[in-house]
């Protein structure tokens, strides 16, 4: 029996697009006004796309990363800020699809978050720690069937919007830096008090300011597994992947733009080939290339989520960085052709061309995780692991 003709698509496509909608309406003033894209937000609970990691068994749709990188780039060529929003909510969602079904606590709580819709921000980075997540200098305190914790988190985006906040620790007030916990906190099991603003040059929708964390839960509420092997097996790969899907999401709008113009163009000039046509040509081959490595990447992931000890092999995380690497510096060549195609039209604000959100959000890019900081860490495991040189893998 076919559905109703005013029966709406449900498919994740069509969800997907009609959030893209809502943040595409928005996408200027979110950005001008450095403010959480609430509508957007609003759009993806009511189109359930919070919850769509979650297994069926636990009320979500077990959707993949790569069709949650698929919602990415949509939403990426309508409002990055919206889309990094969900990207790395989802990069949460990860951590406790892969690693919370030994605990039952966290088996209940993917059921509350995907019926209930809950936004989960990350509270990894810290005061002192240099923007490496993989160290912490506060400890998570256990007292009985309580856990307390105070953290001098220098960024955590969409904080005062978020329903939870997952939180990175010392295991120990005796541990080493490197013996992490994360812990899931819920609204009114913490408090928040801002010590820095965000007012950057782009992503200024994500809200990513600075809080003194204080939180009280109950301890079952510590995920089971130490935080480096949640890093390793699942965060390192979803969080280059998803993050790589947005940043293609605004390339790809960008070269929308750019076409758009020198089709304009070439109507005026009667079908004569305007000049931008070249650039508008080297713009789309870079675009392919970058969706090609993105799906590369994505293919990568999926075998080795089926092998434990390639998910946690050298070679794993190396393709990972490379994925990073290679997205977060094609966009910003790409925007920059668009912006030379449309030319003063791209440059200003307000007309159908326009790039500069473009370009100040992709500029993001290198500095989500710093490429100098992931370089070194390549070259440091490239010194005991060979590089893969087969052309089929």
């Amino acid at each position: 029996m076919s559905l109703p003709a005013f029966a709406a698509d449900m498919s994740l496509s069509a969800r997907a697009h009609r959030v893209a909608t809502v943040a595409a309406e928005f996408a200027d003033r979110v950005d001008h006004d450095g403010r959480f894209p609430r509508e957007a937000v609003d759009a993806m609970k009511a189109e359930r796309l919070i919850g769509i990691q979650i297994p069926a068994a636990f009320g979500g749709e077990g959707a993949s990363i790569a069709e949650i990188a698929e919602v990415c780039s949509i939403l990426g060529q309508a409002c990055a800020a919206s889309a990094m929003v969900f990207a790395m909510h989802q990069i949460k969602v990860s951590s406790l699809v892969e690693h919370g079904g030994d605990s039952e606590w966290h088996r209940d709580f993917m059921r509350e978050l995907a019926g209930r819709q809950l936004l989960v921000a990350s509270a990894t980075t810290e005061g002192g720690i240099g923007g490496n997540m993989r160290n912490s200098i506060c400890a998570i305190e256990v007292d009985g069937d309580i856990c307390r914790l105070t953290k001098d988190a220098t960024v955590i985006s969409y904080g005062a919007h978020a329903d939870v906040i997952m939180v990175t620790s010392r295991s120990n007030e005796k541990a080493a830096p490197t013996d992490q916990v994360m812990t899931v906190f819920k609204q009114g099991q913490y408090t928040l008090q801002k010590t820095v603003d965000w007012d950057t040059l782009g992503m200024r929708g994500t809200c990513s300011d600075g809080f003194l964390f204080r939180g009280e839960a109950p301890s079952v509420q510590i995920f089971p597994k130490p935080f480096a092997e949640i890093a390793a097996q699942s965060m390192l790969a979803t969080s280059h992947l998803l993050w790589s899907a947005v940043w293609y999401g605004i390339a790809a709008d960008a070269v929308l733009r750019a076409q758009a113009f020198v089709r304009a163009a070439a109507r005026k000039a009667g079908g004569t080939q305007p000049p931008g046509a070249l650039r508008l040509a080297e713009a789309s081959n870079l675009l392919q290339l970058l969706k090609a490595g993105i799906l590369s990447g994505l293919r990568i992931y999926a075998d080795a989520k089926a092998d434990h000890d390639q998910l946690s092999s050298m070679a794993f995380s190396i393709a990972m960085n490379n994925v990073k690497l290679a997205s977060s510096e094609t966009i910003l060549t790409i925007i920059n052709q668009a912006m030379i195609i449309c030319g003063i039209m791209g440059y200003k604000n307000g007309t159908p061309y326009s790039l500069g959100r473009h370009l100040r959000d992709a500029h993001s890019a290198q500095l989500m995780i710093s490429n100098d900081r992931i370089l070194g860490n390549t070259s440091t495991m490239l010194l005991v692991q060979k590089p893969d040189t087969s052309l089929l893998g």
